[in-house]
């Protein structure tokens, strides 16, 4: 039940009740990736090649898709990483969830948010004060 009121009230998570119905009547389930999300294809589209979505397990994450499925869905290879043994480059990293607004974000050094104090440089205003 309570999985049923998340697809009809929110969108991030998982599928909504649309995608649901959209997928059950022309969804071709192509793979599953390592983090448990699900790739499908469907009836083509304008430009004529076939639709591709994916259902995310969980919160939808864009930069959670795999890199081998990445490529998949933005059409630069028409063979799914399920069809072939995909082996990821070595400059290809693991996903890592967008940490942004949790104590474990990045804050650069100078920010206000990180510690300590901004380094100086050249283009550092000076204010007058008077007799100088």
């Amino acid at each position: 039940m309570k999985e049923l009121l998340l697809q009809i009230f929110t969108w991030w998570n998982g599928q909504t009740m649309g995608t649901r119905f959209f997928t059950w009547r022309h969804g071709k389930k192509v793979g599953e990736d390592e983090m448990g999300n699900v790739y499908y294809e469907g009836p083509m589209t304008s430009w004529g090649k076939p639709k591709r979505w994916v259902i995310y397990k969980g919160y939808a994450d864009a930069s959670a898709i795999a890199p081998g499925w990445h490529g998949w869905m933005h059409y630069r290879t028409d063979i799914a990483p399920s069809q072939e043994t995909y082996t990821a480059r070595e400059w290809q990293k693991a996903h890592k969830p967008n940490m942004t607004g949790t104590p474990l974000a990045y804050h650069p050094q100078g920010s206000l948010a990180a510690s300590g104090e901004r380094p100086r440089v050249t283009g550092d205003y000076d204010a007058w004060t008077p007799g100088s």
